[in-house]
């Protein structure tokens, strides 16, 4: 009998012979109801504060406002997820305020040169959002792996007002996350930042520079 087991044993002695785990109490995580119009208004407020940049739109709006949030960065380029319904939506604009589309269609591998070189701007979808803490879901696919996230200066993520929640544990049961979860999944709050030995906190050192987020009411 190795250590473990008989440490083990020594707890089933004394608990008659079953380990049994404490009942779950997450009450302390829940809070009360808020409309969507609260969680968007808290949503913002709390990403603000970390130098996120919030843009509230329509479903008809949101492309609009893309081309001058990208017009006034001078961005030249977009990436775009081939396959998700936004790539398609914006290819089928046909907008001339746009800058290049580039499709997100060729394995990582031959994107990172670009990714980390060429590429100004990625949009992507998200699972949703937190309002308690200003965080963006994101469960990276094959058409929008977390790179495209993660590498390009400006991170442009579109979230659904409705799809806002008022805290992770929220989130997690309203979705499900117990049946079955990707290989990683990505809570985003603001742009990259880091902190020198002296504590200075200092915003766009490594990854996105900019998270821009456009949120369709």
């Amino acid at each position: 009998m190795n250590s473990r087991d008989t440490i083990l044993q020594r707890l089933r002695n004394r608990g008659g012979g079953k380990l049994t785990a404490p009942e779950c109490d997450f009450s302390v995580l829940k809070r009360p109801h808020s409309s969507v119009a609260e969680q968007v208004d808290q949503f913002q407020k709390t990403i603000d504060s970390v130098h996120g940049e919030v843009h509230r739109c329509t479903p008809e709006s949101w492309i609009a406002q893309l081309a001058e949030i990208l017009s006034s960065r001078g961005a030249r380029n977009l990436l775009i997820p081939a396959k998700h319904q936004i790539g398609h939506a914006m290819r089928d604009s046909k907008r001339d305020d746009l800058p290049e589309l580039l499709i997100y269609d060729e394995p990582i591998n031959s994107w990172q040169p670009h990714l980390f070189n060429e590429v100004d701007a990625s949009i992507t979808s998200t699972r949703g959002g937190i309002a308690d803490t200003g965080s963006l879901i994101l469960w990276p696919t094959v058409d929008e792996p977390r790179l495209m996230s993660l590498v390009p200066p400006i991170h442009i993520a579109v979230l659904e007002a409705s799809e806002l929640y008022t805290t992770f544990h929220e989130a997690m049961g309203a979705q499900n996350w117990a049946a079955g979860m990707p290989t990683n999944a990505l809570l985003i709050s603001g742009p990259s930042k880091t902190a020198d030995i002296e504590q200075t906190l200092a915003y766009g050192v490594h990854g996105p520079k900019e998270l821009i987020i456009l949120v369709i009411e």
